[in-house]
């Protein structure tokens, strides 16, 4: 696949699965603009992609639960590029702990601000962005978590509620943005297991029917989905649970 020209930007980078997509779609050829809550954070996986495949870059700070630090984060990308080709909403706050008391009310709180509204106010602020591209992808990073009667995680009910709202809002957005041809995608995986794109490991991961699901695996769906012609709109992606939560 080749992202040459297209310019990406991804939510929650500092670590983990949005740090590989930020160097996937640096090695692609894409313009790669990266956020995290702390600028430092977000700097050093823009330098790292830099090294990496040489992909110009940006990097800001965004606080998903923060109202006025999306919309600081879409304007700076906009003071930079004159579209986005594919926002990929992958920052949330994780929240562990099966018991409602085990968290307080402002961990909870952020939680649900940070995957639902932080979603809707980052798609919302990148929108004018996004219509400026000749085809357009918002591809959202939900859980498997979102899906109906799913208990298996063990995360906090407000992470469950957090990513059943991020759900409906990506049902919704898919709807209404799919006569201006913009695609919106979403992704329902289980727990997976994180690599690390820098290290020689990540391209010799074993992936049989007997392994846990892999960021590698993840990371080949979105770019997979987006690939696709104009005429094809793969709303989601849902994966079989093979395992029981640790």
């Amino acid at each position: 696949m080749d992202l040459t020209g297209r310019t990406v930007v991804v939510t929650g980078a500092g670590r983990g699965f949005g740090r590989a997509v930020a160097l996937r779609a640096g090695r692609l050829g894409a313009r790669v603009f990266v956020s995290a809550r702390s600028l430092a954070g977000a700097q050093s996986v823009a330098d790292e992609v830099v090294a990496d495949s040489g992909a110009e870059t940006g990097a800001f700070a965004c606080d998903l639960a923060d109202p006025v630090s999306v919309r600081a984060f879409a304007a700076g990308v906009g003071a930079h590029a004159d579209r986005v080709d594919v926002l990929v909403n992958n920052g949330a706050r994780y929240l562990t702990g099966p018991d409602l008391w085990d968290a307080d009310d402002d961990a909870i709180a952020d939680t649900i601000a940070s995957g639902a509204t932080g979603t809707l106010l980052t798609a919302k602020h990148f929108l004018p962005l996004l219509r400026a591209s000749d085809g357009a992808d918002v591809v959202n990073l939900v859980s498997s978590a979102a899906e109906a009667r799913n208990h298996r995680s063990p995360a906090h009910p407000a992470f469950y509620a957090a990513k059943a709202a991020q759900a409906g809002f990506a049902d919704i957005l898919s709807h209404r943005l799919r006569p201006e041809g913009i695609r919106v995608i979403s992704l329902y995986p289980p727990d997976f297991t994180d690599g690390d794109p820098l290290d020689p490991t990540w391209d010799d991961t074993s992936r049989t029917a007997g392994d846990p699901l892999t960021a590698q695996s993840v990371l080949d769906c979105v770019l997979f989905a987006i690939g696709q012609p104009r005429d094809c709109f793969i709303r989601s992606f849902h994966f079989e649970q093979m395992r029981e939560p640790v």
